[in-house]
Parts: structure tokens; sequence; C-alpha cells
């Protein structure tokens, strides 16, 4: 079968004054549809970049990057946008929420510039809501929610368009122990019906989560691992 993502020969490069700096050094990996992988690695080390890079929001210097079969690397700002909305759903550590805007219209938002009429719009926020545990809580801002239930938003909000792959920087990095878990277990569940998750996270026991474990080290992918543990663990350390 052909892989979801493949990447072969990644070059990430930027310009440092008079010289460059190589975030992505030659990264070659493929990941498969259905697959959890976690990204590991010490600040510094490309995991971002190479984050960055699957979610069609920067572009690599040289190198290919593959998704569902189509060459990324050279398309248009404009064509990579349309993948970004139509195919992918991201999740970040700070949540990204509007402040001034209920959790239902915050989920709303990526449909807002899509052909998706307004009543089905309200219908799938209220949909992604209810299968993240918040149904009932769609008229309530941010700043009424805690920090479990906003992160449950945004991964509501990156559910909303039906995304093939989801990609999570640091999901539970602002939330307490009992909550990462939480937010773990639902990311469990969209695992199981399907989704693929890519995941960058500096904790061994959330990556414990994954099924599969990437770890970068200056640029480069020093291991690629499918622990037995992996995927079976249900508990983060304090």
């Amino acid at each position: 079968m052909e892989p979801l993502v493949e990447v072969r020969e990644l070059w990430r490069v930027y310009p440092m004054g008079d010289s460059e700096v190589a975030a992505l050094r030659g990264v070659s990996c493929r990941i498969d549809a259905g697959e959890w992988v976690a990204v590991m690695g010490a600040s510094g080390s490309g995991k971002s970049t190479f984050l960055n890079v699957l979610g069609c929001l920067d572009r690599p210097s040289r190198g290919s990057h593959r998704f569902a079969g189509r060459e990324v690397a050279t398309l248009s700002s404009d064509e990579r946008a349309s993948i970004r909305g139509r195919e992918l759903g991201f999740v970040f550590q700070s949540f990204q929420l509007i402040p001034r805007t209920s959790a239902l219209e915050n989920v709303e938002l990526p449909l807002v510039y899509s052909e998706v009429p307004a009543r089905e719009q309200e219908r799938r926020a209220r949909e992604a809501l209810a299968s993240v545990g918040l149904a009932g809580r769609e008229h309530h801002l941010p700043s009424q929610l805690s920090g479990g239930q906003q992160q449950r938003v945004a991964i509501a909000r990156a559910l909303v368009q039906r995304p093939r792959l989801l990609l999570a920087d640091e999901p539970t990095g602002n939330l307490d122990s009992r909550t990462s878990v939480e937010i773990l277990d639902i990311l469990a569940g969209l695992h199981r019906s399907g989704i693929t998750i890519v995941m960058v996270t500096h904790e061994a026991d959330v990556a414990a989560f994954a099924e599969r474990i990437l770890t970068f080290r200056d640029g480069e992918i020093v291991s690629d691992e499918r622990p037995e543990h992996a995927g079976a663990s249900r508990s983060v350390a304090p």
C-alpha cells in the first residue's frame, strides 16, 4: 500500500546571518494510514520543523514530501493551503482558541471558508464537540472552560473537517497529569477510529500512548522504534 505520508532526503535550511542552519538533515521515513506516531527529541532537534513540513506550514529546502501519493514540496501556497484545510487537522500546546468566541464558533471556524452550508457547519461542530465530551458546553467562552476542556475544543476544531491526518504539537504540554491522560485517551479513541496521528512530545510517558516512536537529534532521525509497550500506557507520570 502507498503510505499516507512519505518524506525522502528532506532538508530544511534557514539563513542565519552570513551562514545557514540546517533544522532537518536528509530525513527519510514513511507513515502509513492509521498509524499513531510520536516524535521525540531535545529542543532544537528538528521535531517541530518536521511537523511543520508535514502540516504544509513550511516548505522543505530540498527533498521529497508526498501526501496521499501527491508531491507536496513543489505545490503552490494556495494548493498547500487547500491540503491544510481539507486533509489535515492541527492541535497545539497553547490551544489557540479565539477568546471572545464560543466553543461552538471556535470549532466552526475551519468550515467558514468552505462550501459547507451554515446549518451543516453548526451540525458538524456540535457533533465534533460531543465526540470529545463537550455536549452542553457549546456556548461557553474559552475563559469559562478548564485547560482540559479548552484542549478538547481544540481537538474538536481539528476534527470538524474530518481530516485524514491529525498533527499534535505537545498537546498535553499545558495540562496536569490527570487531564493529560484524558486528552490522550481521546486521541487513542480517534486512532482506533482510523485517524492517522503524528504527535510531537518530549515526555516518554506521553509517547508511550503511540504505537511508533521517531527520535530526532540534530535534524536527523536517530531511531525509529515500535516498543512492545507502545500504545498500552494509560498513565502519565506527575
